[in-house]
């Protein structure tokens, strides 16, 4: 039984209340009865909503406490319907009088009913909600709060003090799925109603607010936080927006009012402003401002903008920049640490090549690689890229890609040379995309591309994707063919920063907390480092020589002591994963993928049927590929197919292709009960067809490819053909 609670102010309740007894729920019409200026008491108004919702076949019950009762109201709920989900703060009086004509009384008596009574009310429901794990709050503003009206002082100060109460209660309330949000709503009620003519009043019915109260309290609705205007059958959301602001004061000087003065238009220049969304975003700005004044980079009263230009020209110089090449140093001690800090131990007795140098395979974990890359971003030179003015405080790590050309040597000295290779606009920010390739001598040993993130940068029209980028991959959709986890120490991230990145975010909690973050987070290099050994552990033996790539998109944050879960995906040569916070399940690596090196080719079979013809390899293929994805493939396709593979004018080979039974397997020779297609075409045409470079209904109709049986069901093996293209 679910209990709802209502209070109901005037036209609008009673609409709210209908609408929620309608769609099932069960409710508590509360109204004390008074007019709208909070005088007088009377049942009346509540037992006829109650009335009217139990004559439709609702279940309502009546309470005619005043909100201050909170605790009253809310027991109502419970003791007629056992629980209470949801509560809609509506209760509401008006006391008009210009400024300096309030008294004392018509304050108190507007902040009492609107701001204390929904405090008390919340207040009382809320750990019934916590402890259920749900809650929907709704609290009711209005236009006068936000924007000032005459004659409404007190009442304008008590409805946007309700804003500010729903949005500590969508923070507070989050994590146990409570979500509180605001409306301010243009419905003529009794407190408008001897104002608004006729016609306007009938098109602000109350109908055309309930609509958005029912979707904001429905459990599937997402929105926690949210201020709505609405009204006539129109919604609209609001936000706060900030203007880039400017500088005012130098590192060395006093700051004064004549600075203030001189840059009054920049501070109140809307253009290219900013959303802040969050105490931390609002905070994160005035750190940003004094790290740019600690650095010296204040500036003088008169300076203008110093804002990226609007067009992406103005990039012109900085796509391509190279940064100044740099060496990277390390030895042996450096690839332990580094192995240590990815949460390599003695307790995997594989993992001892990675930590013991007398090892007879010591051999470097690849994503080691980097680490020899990263300086390019931690040494301050994204500062001094052209035409770009690239905040350090702003920047976040999006994505990763690293790429082995052959095993990172145990030690050595690399030279690395970095090149802007693009920037795209994302709206909120920008992405940089470096890349950064290190040399042994002349020979490539490695490549990185880092896509640095840029908040609040955006919005200049530039492009929004780039050829440039190496794309993040989405999993397969299916259950993971292995999971691996390892528990990160409450250490972790102090000891993989000793591999090179001192950000102190990783171990200063009061940083952290300015960035947002409860306590100190473990660096996204270091989640990174645990999934590639997963991966290299399931699926490569820890066979450095066998790790060619790897790709991911940093998601989410990790606190060190949390344990990670990387769930792998084996796709032929490629392993699709992704990474989870277990227990939360937060996905913190997403669209993650390590491509390995083949399997050094299998000894030589004895020539047979089939010896010499391409095709042979691609079936080989194909049975592989189905020991991972059969039963998916089986289930979607549900057929036997034969193959005919001409050579000249014979027939060369004769394969089965079985999507029918079990899982699916791939057999040389004819189908072993009947097939449902019978496809004939020569080795090249085949692989034509496979590498999509032949259309297979082109090649039907011109006599290149001739199939007998169901031939609708060549359609479903276009499908799977499609995935082996990339072959």
């Amino acid at each position: 039984m679910v209990g709802w609670h209502h209070r109901l102010h005037g036209r609008l309740g009673r609409a709210y209340a209908l609408a929620f007894a309608e769609r099932g729920a069960s409710v508590v019409v509360n109204d004390l009865g008074g007019d709208s200026t909070g005088v007088g008491k009377s049942s009346l108004a509540a037992d006829k909503v109650v009335e009217e919702i139990r004559r439709k076949g609702g279940k309502a019950v009546a309470n005619y406490d005043s909100v201050e009762e909170g605790e009253k109201i809310v027991k109502t709920a419970l003791d007629a319907f056992g629980r209470i989900d949801i509560v809609i703060n509506n209760a509401g009086i008006l006391r008009d009088r210009s400024f300096s004509r309030i008294s004392d009384g018509d304050w108190d008596i507007i902040q009492r009913v609107h701001l204390r009574g929904s405090f008390l009310v919340t207040r009382a429901a809320w750990d019934h909600m916590k402890k259920q794990n749900f809650g929907r709050i709704i609290m009711t503003s209005s236009a006068s709060g936000i924007y000032g009206n005459f004659g409404q002082a007190n009442y304008c100060a008590a409805k946007l003090g309700l804003l500010g109460l729903s949005n500590c209660l969508a923070v507070e309330g989050k994590k146990n799925n409570i979500h509180c949000n605001t409306i301010a709503p243009t419905a003529g009620s009794r407190m408008t109603q001897n104002i608004l003519p006729e016609d306007l009043l009938e098109s602000l019915k109350p109908d055309y607010v309930a609509p958005l109260v029912l979707w904001l309290c429905h459990e599937s609705c997402e929105e926690n936080g949210g201020l709505f205007e609405v009204g006539a059958g129109w919604i609209g959301k609001l936000r706060w927006e900030r203007s880039l602001g400017a500088l005012v004061r130098q590192k060395t000087q006093p700051m004064t009012p004549e600075a203030v003065k001189a840059n009054w238009t920049k501070i109140c220049d809307f253009d290219n402003a900013t959303k802040p969304r969050s105490i931390q975003e609002s905070i994160g700005s005035i750190v940003e401002a004094l790290n740019k004044i600690n650095s010296g980079e204040g500036v003088s009263a008169n300076q203008t903008s110093h804002a990226t230009s609007a067009d992406t020209s103005g990039f012109a110089g900085a796509i391509g920049h190279k940064l100044p090449p740099f060496h990277a140093s390390y030895a042996e001690l450096d690839t332990i640490m580094y192995a240590l800090g990815v949460g390599a131990s003695v307790k995997e007795p594989k993992d001892m090549k990675f930590i013991y140098e007398g090892s007879s395979d010591f051999s470097c974990l690849p994503t080691f690689g980097v680490i020899l890359a990263q300086k390019s971003i931690m040494g301050g030179g994204l500062a001094e890229i052209p035409g770009l003015s690239i905040n350090l405080a702003k920047i976040l790590h999006g994505e990763q890609y690293l790429e082995l050309y052959k095993p990172i040597p145990r030690a050595g000295k690399l030279r690395c040379e970095t090149v802007v290779a693009d920037i795209m606009d994302k709206g909120s920010g920008l992405v940089v995309l470096l890349d950064v390739y290190s040399y042994s001598g002349e020979e490539l040993i490695c490549y990185n591309q880092f896509s640095v993130f840029v908040v609040g940068s955006g919005g200049f029209g530039g492009k929004r994707t780039s050829d440039k980028a190496k794309a993040a991959v989405a999993i397969p959709d299916r259950p993971p063919d292995a999971v691996l986890t390892d528990t990160t120490s409450l250490n972790q991230a102090a000891l993989y920063r000793l591999s090179g990145d001192w950000n102190p975010l990783h171990i200063d909690s009061n940083f952290a907390s300015l960035a947002g973050f409860d306590k100190p987070i473990l660096h996204g290099l270091c989640t990174f480092g645990f999934s590639a050994r997963h991966v290299l552990q399931q699926f490569a033996d820890n066979d450095v020589s066998r790790f060619k790539a790897i790709k991911v998109r940093f998601a989410k944050p990790v606190y060190p002591g949390q344990t990670l879960q990387t769930e792998m995906w084996k796709e032929g040569n490629r392993i699709h994963f992704q990474t989870k916070v277990q227990g939360t399940g937060d996905i913190v690596i997403s669209n993650a993928y390590v491509d390995l090196v083949p399997v050094s080719a299998a000894p030589a079979k004895t020539p047979s049927e089939g010896a010499g013809l391409q095709s042979t390899l691609v079936f080989e293929e194909i049975g592989r590929r189905l020991q991972n994805i059969g039963q998916e493939v089986v289930k979607k396709v549900g057929a036997v197919f034969e193959w005919h593979i001409t050579k000249g004018e014979n027939i060369a080979a004769k394969w089965t292709i079985d999507l029918k039974t079990g899982s699916g397997k791939v057999y040389q020779g004819p189908a072993k009960g009947s097939a449902d297609v019978t496809i004939t075409l020569s080795d090249d045409d085949f692989m034509e067809v496979v590498l999509g470079k032949l259309d297979p209904q082109k090649a039907f109709f011109s006599g290149r490819l001739k199939a007998r049986g169901n031939i609708l069901l060549s359609q479903k093996l276009q499908m799977i053909l499609k995935d082996y293209a990339k072959l």
